[in-house]
């Protein structure tokens, strides 16, 4: 069978949502894998790819770390007894010295976390937050000129035209 049947590679078919924006709005200084406290009908929910990451936010609260704003769109045949909020705060499961470490950055460097992607990781749900600082408004438009010069560029490599 050849490989063109298939519709995603491994990497992108696990994951279930990415912020997008977040690359645009922040310089990423590095990344941290969180687990997440979910209840059972968002795992389905997340399991037919309905979150949303745009609008979401983590805050670090009493040693804790927490999302905020991330919809996640209950499925139709959820249960009768049971009321979704899509927007619960959520609670993110890490390691006490990796949280009092991003606290530390937070709090004294000025940084800010930021959720960018929501991915499966050997059955678990998984958030990729990045510890970001916030860009500038030349900083942005320097990023917009920079992604439409790699656009033009691929397209003269393309055509071949000058």
């Amino acid at each position: 069978m050849s490989s063109k049947g298939k519709k995603h590679n491994g990497a992108s078919s696990n994951t279930i949502a990415r912020n997008k924006k977040a690359k645009f709005d922040y310089f990423i200084e590095e990344n941290v894998e969180a687990g997440i406290a979910l209840e059972g009908w968002e795992v389905k929910s997340l399991r037919e790819g309905r979150a949303q990451l745009t609008e979401s936010y983590v805050l670090l609260r009493d040693s804790e770390a927490y999302l905020f704003g991330c919809h996640i769109t209950p499925l139709p045949t959820a249960s009768t007894h049971i009321h979704p909020d899509p927007t619960r705060t959520r609670k993110l499961l890490m390691h006490r010295r990796e949280i009092d470490r991003l606290i530390g950055m937070v709090e004294r460097k000025g940084y800010t976390l930021v959720p960018l992607s929501l991915y499966w990781s050997k059955g678990r749900a998984k958030l990729d937050v990045g510890l970001a600082k916030g860009k500038k408004m030349h900083d942005k438009r320097d990023t917009e000129k920079d992604r439409d010069w790699e656009r033009q560029k691929s397209r003269i490599m393309k055509t071949g035209k000058r």
